[in-house]
C-alpha cells in the first residue's frame, strides 16, 4: 500500500510539473516584462491568443498622463504597411484595440511609448504575434484538458510499475490508451474544429505539432497494449511508452499550429481548408 501511494504521488507530481510547463511555454503564452521611461518602471503583458468574439485590447498601465503611446500592427507574413493607432489614456492606462481576424489569422504588433525625453519600443527588439481562434465550448475544452492530463497521469503511473515487484501493467495500460484516445483522437479534433475550422492539421495534411505529438503518443501506447500478452518484459516497454509521452508533452503546446494564409483569401472559391498553411 505504501509503495502504491508513493508511486501515485510521484505520478501526480510529474503530471503537475508537465502541466505547468505546458502552461508557461509555447506560442500562445502572453509576453510580459518591464520597460523604463521617464524614470518609471512600466510593466506590460501582451496577449498572443484571442477569441474571434471581439477585438483584442492592448493595455499598458502607466499612471502618467505625460506618457503617450501608439500601437502598430500588421497582418502576419504579409507585405502590409504598419497600421498606427494612438493609444487612449483612461484610468491610468493606455489602451488600443487590434481588429479581430478570421480563425487562425495572425497579427504582429508592437507598442511605442513616448515621453518628453525618450521613446521606447515594447517589446524592445521584436514584435508580438497574436493568433485569433474560434470560441470553444467551455464544457468540451475542460473535458479535453482533464482527459488529456488524466492520460498523462495514467501513463506516468503505468511506467512507474517498472519499480513495482508485482506490477499491474495490463489494467493501467488499457486505461491509458482509453484516455489518450478520448482526449487526443476525439476531443482534440473537436477543439481544433471549433477553434480553427478543421478537425486535423497534423501529418500528412499539416505540421501542427500538437496533433502530431498526440498521434505519436497514442500509437506508442497502442503498440504496447497490442503486444502486451506476448512481451517478456512488459514493465520495460511500459516505462518506455511513459517516457515517450513525457517527451511528447514537453513539446510546447500549439507549436507550428494552424495559420491563416492571407494571400489565399484573395483567390476565387478557395477550398474550406485552403487558407491553412501546413
Amino acid at each position: 500500500m505504501i509503495r502504491k501511494i508513493i508511486l501515485w504521488s510521484i505520478s501526480i507530481f510529474i503530471t503537475a510539473l508537465v502541466a505547468y510547463y505546458q502552461r508557461v511555454t509555447g506560442p500562445t503564452y502572453p509576453v510580459s516584462g518591464t520597460t523604463i521611461i521617464a524614470g518609471k518602471i512600466i510593466p506590460y503583458k501582451f496577449e498572443r491568443s484571442h477569441d474571434i468574439s471581439s477585438n483584442a485590447v492592448v493595455t499598458i498601465f502607466t499612471g502618467d498622463t505625460m506618457i503617450r503611446g501608439r500601437l502598430e500592427w500588421k497582418r502576419f507574413k504579409t507585405d502590409d504597411e504598419w497600421t498606427c493607432i494612438e493609444m487612449k489614456y483612461s484610468n491610468d492606462t493606455l489602451k488600443a484595440e487590434l481588429p479581430v481576424q478570421p480563425p487562425a489569422g495572425k497579427l504582429q504588433y508592437r507598442v511605442f511609448l513616448n515621453s518628453s525625453e525618450a521613446t521606447v519600443q515594447i517589446p524592445a527588439i521584436d514584435s508580438v504575434i497574436i493568433r485569433f481562434k474560434g470560441v470553444v465550448p467551455i464544457g468540451i475544452l475542460l473535458f479535453h484538458i482533464i482527459v488529456t492530463f488524466g492520460a498523462m497521469l495514467l501513463s506516468t503511473r503505468t511506467g512507474l510499475e517498472f519499480f513495482n515487484p508485482e506490477p499491474n501493467i495490463r489494467l493501467l495500460t488499457y486505461c491509458t490508451i482509453g484516455f489518450l484516445f478520448i482526449g487526443g483522437a476525439i476531443l482534440g479534433p473537436l477543439v481544433q474544429y471549433y477553434a480553427f475550422g478543421v478537425f486535423w492539421s497534423g501529418w500528412p495534411v499539416g505540421t501542427d505539432l500538437t496533433d502530431n505529438k498526440m498521434m505519436i503518443a497514442l500509437v506508442g501506447w497502442i503498440v504496447v497494449g497490442a503486444l502486451l500478452p506476448r512481451l517478456q518484459k512488459p514493465k520495460t516497454w511500459a516505462l518506455g511508452a511513459a517516457i515517450l509521452l513525457i517527451i511528447v508533452y514537453l513539446i510546447p503546446h500549439s507549436l507550428l499550429g494552424s495559420e491563416l494564409n492571407y494571400a489565399a483569401l484573395n483567390k476565387p472559391n478557395p477550398k474550406v481548408d485552403s487558407t491553412l498553411i501546413p
